[in-house]
């Protein structure tokens, strides 16, 4: 298979991206469930404030399953999670817990049956089931479109008026490496 980045130096959009960022590199987190945490936490809020709440509930309770499921839950809110987060990230421990939930679990299914899996966990929705298929899994052709920051990334590459739809279609192009192309997208974004 080709190499990411040496497909991308040659995209007319993505090629000046690769030469000021380098290789961006798509690996799998050392811990699916971490990574899934984090992704419910940084919903709908800014980077900065992610940080902050992650940092916190990271010092207060370990990152496992069984220790979120187990917190009390005024330990989770003081760390920053609203009581909705609160629930979502109780809500993924037990699902990790009863359904077995691992990197081995998940390595057969395909990206869809993954997402299938997950949005089936009460707070886990495309979005988040999105970021765990690139950040947890290292899955290399995901394009999240629902992502603010892919949407604005796009905007900038292709004009304001660039439809979810358009977005979708540009992507095609990137295939099976989409994943790569966003991390680029989001850099667009970030200016």
């Amino acid at each position: 298979m080709s190499d990411p980045h040496d497909r991308f130096r040659d995209d007319p959009d993505l090629g000046p991206l690769v030469d000021e960022h380098g290789a961006l590199v798509v690996e799998p987190h050392d811990d699916p469930f971490e990574r899934l945490v984090v992704s419910i936490v940084r919903q709908q809020v800014s980077m900065d404030a992610a940080a902050a709440i992650e940092t916190r509930l990271f010092d207060a309770v370990d990152a496992t399953p069984e220790a979120m499921a187990a917190a009390d839950p005024a330990v989770l809110r003081d760390a920053g999670l609203s009581s909705q987060k609160t629930e979502y990230v109780r809500n993924a421990a037990e699902a990790f817990t009863e359904r077995g939930y691992d990197r081995d679990y998940f390595r057969e299914l395909s990206d869809d049956a993954i997402r299938d899996e997950l949005t089936s966990i009460a707070g886990v929705g495309p979005w988040t089931a999105n970021m765990f298929l690139v950040f947890a899994l290292g899955r290399e052709d995901v394009f999240p479109v629902g992502d603010l920051g892919i949407r604005k990334g796009m905007q900038s590459l292709f004009g304001e008026d660039t439809t979810r739809a358009e977005m979708r279609d540009i992507a095609k192009r990137w295939r099976p490496y989409r994943s790569y192309a966003s991390l680029y997208v989001w850099r667009a974004y970030e200016g």
